[in-house]
């Protein structure tokens, strides 16, 4: 059994892989802005704490002693450029003075790859409209790869988008980024878990869809 902190663990993605690592039998600290509005989650046995991913020296404090990570963050009232770069910073940061080996980070197909090696939010037609939200993200991204840090990273994402109404199969394939790509909470948890459990992806932007 492994210690796993999720922070951003009140979302539907964070939910979601709270739940598939106690599925595992892991070990698991939930991290959201309120506890008092998680309940259900402290009832499965998770420890449920309040804590800030931007504040490095939080995430040292609620990390240690945990093995590794996931970050499943939003924050709608920031800006999203200073936002996803911020906590990346005190993630490589915090993580690596508490001693957490891996960190799984929940990212956004917009900023993926295509099979031509254009990012997916630069294909003609993909809509515009967020466009600060993807490079929000993508700076957060640029944080990670440039970092010079022991801590292993992943940043994983749909290849296209989540299937909101997609149940748990127990499948799932890699693959670059497509706008018509789906894959259901359940299974993206899995991608997340089997990273973790058993890493096959070093410091790069994984997509997934459903298999």
């Amino acid at each position: 059994m492994s210690g796993i902190i999720v922070f951003g663990a009140g979302g539907r993605a964070g939910r979601a892989a709270v739940h598939e690592a106690l599925r595992r039998g892991h070990r698991v600290t939930a991290v959201v802005r309120d506890p008092a509005g998680h309940g259900d989650l402290a009832a499965d046995g998770v420890r449920v704490v309040a804590g800030d991913v931007t504040d490095a020296s939080g995430v040292t404090r609620l990390a240690e002693g945990h093995d590794a990570a996931i970050s499943a963050v939003y924050d709608p009232g920031a800006a999203q450029d200073v936002f996803f770069a911020d906590a990346a910073r005190a993630l490589l940061d915090g993580l690596t003075r508490a001693k957490v080996s891996r960190l799984l980070v929940v990212g956004l197909a917009s900023v993926l790859e295509t099979a031509s090696g254009t990012l997916l939010m630069d294909t003609p037609g993909y809509p515009q409209e967020y466009r600060s939200f993807y490079l929000g993200h993508a700076a957060g991204n640029d944080v990670l790869r440039t970092a010079t840090t022991a801590l292993d990273w992943l940043v994983v994402s749909p290849a296209g988008d989540f299937d909101h109404g997609g149940t748990r199969t127990g499948r799932y394939r890699t693959a670059p980024a497509e706008a018509t790509g789906r894959v259901s909470y359940a299974d993206f948890a899995i991608a997340l878990l089997d990273e973790i459990d058993a890493p096959k992806h070093h410091r790069t932007h994984l997509g997934v869809e459903g298999g």
